[in-house]
């Protein structure tokens, strides 16, 4: 492992010569918070699979992209939602909040291929309205998304972009005519470093000022 003291002596790291695994804990610890995509895919049978994803995050809103970064198995062969949406051009995004965190952990756990998570979590699928794949009738948003572009990053990770077709809230979470979401109740959790988890409970505004506003503060 290669470090190098910056100039005002903290410590670097050179990523060309990190191993993989040490990138990964660099990262995960300081790009925080992510929040977290429970991913509901189908199979060609229509068997449902649920799995969670930290890398993850909106990139465009015409269109509507969302984006998972999604690895292979330590073989190389495709996880059950690559595969699922590899074969069916369709997933959809469930949002985890609080109330719904330790069943999202339960879906990370490597069941065999063809195991219903929601059924070993205690969540209930509801079918999609645009596609095949169910939402999560518990999460308080859902993004029902088609496959939009692949990218294949070497031979152990994907990027998949979806454009959402179609959204569900719960009814107390969104006003429908201002199109605010409220935060508390959305209460989503996001992944910090390792194993370590957080909330969104503690905020404040920020308002970016105009460039007539910073020149007049600055006087």
């Amino acid at each position: 492992m290669t470090t190098s003291p910056p100039p005002a002596g903290g410590v670097a790291f050179d990523f060309r010569t990190l191993p993989p695994r040490d990138r990964y804990k660099l990262m995960i610890g300081s790009i925080v918070p992510r929040p977290i995509a429970l991913v509901t895919t189908v199979d060609l049978q229509g068997r449902v699979n649920a799995a969670p994803y930290s890398f993850f995050n909106c990139l465009s809103h015409d269109p509507p992209i969302l984006a998972l970064g999604v690895e292979t198995r330590a073989d190389l062969s495709f996880k059950d939602t690559a595969s699922n949406i590899r074969l069916t051009e369709v997933f959809c995004v469930n949002i985890v909040s609080r109330a719904i965190a330790e069943a999202m952990h339960v879906c990370a756990i490597a069941f065999p291929t063809g195991t219903d998570e929601l059924v070993e979590a205690g969540l209930t699928a509801v079918p999609g309205t645009a596609i095949a794949a169910p939402r999560i009738a518990e999460a308080p948003a859902a993004f029902e998304c088609r496959r939009h572009t692949t990218l294949e990053l070497g031979r152990s990770r994907q990027i998949v972009l979806g454009e959402i077709l179609h959204a569900h809230y719960h009814a107390d979470l969104v006003d429908a005519e201002r199109l605010r979401i409220d935060p508390e109740k959305l209460d989503a959790v996001a992944r910090l470093g390792g194993a370590t988890c957080c909330t969104i409970r503690d905020r404040f505004d920020m308002v970016a000022p105009s460039l007539e506003e910073w020149m007049a503060a600055k006087g």
